[in-house]
Parts: structure tokens; sequence; C-alpha cells
């Protein structure tokens, strides 16, 4: 990120948009999909395809890296291993990156967290999903 995106990327949480890397962000999906849950998975790779799409102004990317950034993390406000609530904060961070990213969830990008919702989950567990 260049010097003019320094408070965007402090705002939202230098420390977490540190931790996110693509490879990271696909090891954790690939590790955590079952105790992590279809919703979780759905919307993290909705952040993560809004991401990657040209246009979206460096602030919703900043943030979205940095939510991404803390999904990744093991060990956040709730440990990602206690049974049950270990992703509510991670579902909450995201939630909230949604918000704020919510004008560029278009349907190629809900068409491409499908496909991974698919990929993880089995074919056809996503035709229920927005």
């Amino acid at each position: 990120m260049s010097e003019d995106n320094v408070i965007d990327v402090q705002i939202v949480g230098e420390k977490y948009v540190k931790n996110f890397s693509e490879d990271g962000f696909w090891e954790k999906v690939s590790k955590v999909f079952k105790s992590a849950g279809l919703e979780v998975i759905y919307k993290a790779a909705q952040l993560y395809y809004v991401m990657k799409k040209p246009g979206v102004p460096i602030h919703i990317k900043a943030a979205i890296m940095a939510t991404l950034g803390y999904f990744i993390l093991p060990f956040d406000i709730i440990p990602d291993f206690i049974p049950v609530a270990g992703y509510s904060d991670d579902l909450a961070a995201i939630g909230a990156a949604l918000v704020m990213a919510n004008f560029y969830v278009d349907e190629n990008v809900k068409m491409q967290a499908r496909e991974i919702i698919d990929k993880f989950f089995g074919a056809g567990t996503s035709n229920n999903l927005d």
C-alpha cells in the first residue's frame, strides 16, 4: 500500500492487515471450513472476492484485508478452538466488513463464493444461499 493509504490501514487495524495473505486465507479456509461453518466461509469468501475486484476503494480493501487477517489468526478475542463460540467474533467482524462492502457484493462475487462453498461442503450446498 502507498503512503496515502497508511491512515486507512491504521483505522482498520494494521496488525491484522499484516496477517493477511491469499495463501494464509485459503489455508485457513481449507483447515477450518467444517468447524467454522457454512455462513462464516461464505461471507469470508464474498469479502475475498470483493477485495479482488477492480474499482473497489482502497479503504474498503484495507478493511477487508484486516478482517480476513483477523479471521486467519487462530488466537483472537475468542480463540477459534473454543466449541460453538470460537468463530462468533470472526463472524461479527466479517459481518461488519460486509456492511461496508455491501455495494460491491454483486452476483459475480456471490457466484464465486458459492463455488467455494460447493468445493468445500459438497456440490449443491450453495443452492439455498443468497
